[in-house]
């Protein structure tokens, strides 16, 4: 199901994601000439969304779930661009090699975190009920229903760069993945006196 959102609705959409932080993931390079369709938006988060379902109801412990969800975000997730808008004016300072080193134990370490997350989900089903446009890129609504709890939304922004489709935010019953994680970040590089090598070596290690 595709929805088309009205003014005022797009409105109120625009006024939340710029109060959870989504100025942050404007940081992400533009967007190509050609523009995404709902339904490819639809189609990926789609995919991710039976891909999970199947990983958390596969009975599978933690250990192996952990690089399930891994392969998932490097498949389906703009991880470069998250990793660079999550490290911030850092990343424009520091050597490829660098970055590159940081893209990777960054990519793991969110692996590791949202992967023990979506552990406790277990017999939840995860359903995708729409999207909305957001200037030349859509969010993917879906719904998280939990037995014996309340069900929550998360929302995935989906972008089109270079010929392929990735989604490069979650937003968690209003939360931007993105602004958490650059706080975060941030909080981190700081403890290591702005050594981004300090950093990496730090995510490696945590999650």
């Amino acid at each position: 199901m595709i929805s088309t959102s009205t003014p005022m609705q797009s409105e109120r959409l625009s006024r939340r994601l710029a109060l959870t932080g989504l100025g942050a993931a404007l940081l992400l390079p533009a967007a190509p000439a050609r523009a995404l369709s709902a339904s490819e938006a639809t189609q990926l988060v789609d995919r991710v969304v039976a891909e999970i379902n199947g990983v958390i109801n596969s009975g599978g412990s933690e250990a192996r779930m952990i690089p399930q969800f891994e392969a998932m975000l490097r498949r389906y997730a703009d991880v470069t661009a998250i990793a660079r808008t999550c490290l911030g004016p850092e990343a424009r300072s520091i050597s490829s090699a660098e970055l590159s080193a940081f893209t990777e134990a960054f990519t793991g370490y969110i692996a590791r975190k949202y992967g023990k997350r979506f552990r406790e989900f277990i017999g939840a089903q995860i359903t995708v009920t729409g999207a909305e446009p957001y200037r030349d890129r859509f969010i993917v609504k879906t719904v998280f229903n939990l037995r014996g709890q309340a069900p929550f939304d998360v929302d995935f922004l989906v972008a089109e760069r270079g010929g392929q489709r990735l989604f490069y935010e979650m937003i968690i019953e209003g939360v931007s993945m993105l602004a958490t994680e650059r706080s975060e970040i941030g909080a981190m590089l700081d403890a290591a006196r702005g050594d981004v090598g300090a950093l990496t070596a730090r995510l490696r290690q945590t999650g």
